[in-house]
C-alpha cells in the first residue's frame, strides 16, 4: 500500500521588514509575518516558498527570496510601535527600512544608544527590548490608530486578530493568529470582564482595557481604536454581525519563548 510522502522541511527565517502569508502562490493574503519570523520550508516552486511558522503554526506561500538560513540566535525583539534600520549608528544617518512591533533581532554590538544588528545596521535602543512585556493591553494600545487592514499583522496595517496576538506575543504567550482559534485556545471568563480579557464576536475579537472599555482593529473605523464594551456590543449586534459570544482570559504570565 502507497504510503504518503512526509518532509521534515528546511529551517529559515525571514529577512524582509514584512511579508504576506498567500494562501496560494501569488494568491490572496491570509496573514503576514516581520522581520526575523522563524520558518520552515516545507516546499518550494518557481520563486515560491511554501512555509509554516514557528510562531503560531500558520501555513502558506511567500517568495523564496524574501528568506534565508537562521544564522544568528535572535536576542531581541521591537517592542515600540515600530523602529527604523539606520545605516549607521547615528539618528542623522540614512535609513533604509522600518519594522514593527514584534520584530526579532539578533544584536551583536551597542554603540551611542544604537543596537548593531548581525546584518550590520543599527536600531535605537530605545525601540527594542530583550524581556518579555507583562501587560497585553499595553502593548495593543501601542498599536492605536494602525489602519485596519484583514490579515495585516503590523504598524502599517492590522486585522482584529493580528492586534491580540500581537499584545499576547509580546508578553511570550502562545497566540494562534486567527480569531475562531484564538476563542478556543483561551479558558472562559467565570467573572467580570477584566484588563486583558479577549472578547469574542462572530469572526471578531477585541481586547478588554477594563470592564468598561475594549480595544480593537476594526473595519467600522477602518482603525485601531477604544471603544466602550457596552457601546460595541450594541452596535454590533445592531449591524448583524452579533452577538455577543463570550470572553475569554489568557494566562496571566508568559508561557512561551522570548524573544
Amino acid at each position: 500500500m502507497a504510503r504518503p510522502a512526509y518532509t521534515p522541511g528546511r529551517p529559515a527565517r525571514l529577512t524582509v521588514p514584512l511579508a504576506d502569508l498567500h494562501r496560494a502562490p501569488a494568491g490572496a493574503r491570509d496573514r503576514q509575518i516581520g522581520f526575523g519570523a522563524d520558518l520552515t520550508v516545507i516546499d518550494e516552486n518557481d520563486g515560491w516558498a511554501f512555509v509554516q511558522t514557528a510562531l503560531d503554526g500558520y501555513c502558506g506561500w511567500i517568495r523564496a527570496g524574501e528568506i534565508g538560513e537562521r544564522a544568528c540566535a535572535i536576542t531581541h525583539r521591537v517592542d515600540a510601535a515600530a523602529t527604523h534600520i539606520y545605516a549607521e549608528p547615528d539618528l542623522k544617518s540614512p535609513e533604509s527600512a522600518a519594522l514593527s512591533l514584534g520584530a526579532r533581532l539578533s544584536v551583536t554590538a551597542l554603540r551611542n544608544n544604537f543596537a548593531r544588528l548581525a546584518q550590520g545596521d543599527w536600531v535605537p535602543v530605545q525601540h527594542i527590548s530583550d524581556q518579555a512585556a507583562r501587560d497585553p493591553a499595553g502593548m495593543a494600545e501601542r498599536l492605536l490608530g494602525t489602519p485596519y487592514l484583514w490579515g495585516g499583522n503590523s504598524r502599517w496595517g492590522i486585522d482584529c486578530s493580528g492586534l491580540v496576538q500581537a499584545g499576547l506575543t509580546a508578553c511570550a504567550i502562545p497566540c494562534p493568529g486567527d480569531s475562531d482559534l484564538q476563542e478556543a485556545a483561551f479558558a472562559p471568563v467565570p467573572d467580570a470582564i477584566r484588563r486583558n480579557d479577549l472578547l469574542f464576536w462572530p469572526g471578531h475579537v477585541a481586547m478588554a482595557l477594563d470592564g468598561e472599555r475594549m480595544i480593537h482593529a476594526t473595519a467600522f473605523a477602518m482603525a485601531v481604536i477604544v471603544e466602550p464594551i457596552a457601546q460595541a456590543m450594541a452596535r454590533i449586534e445592531a449591524a448583524g454581525q452579533g452577538p455577543f459570544r463570550g470572553a475569554r482570559r489568557p494566562p496571566p504570565a508568559a508561557t512561551g519563548a522570548f524573544p
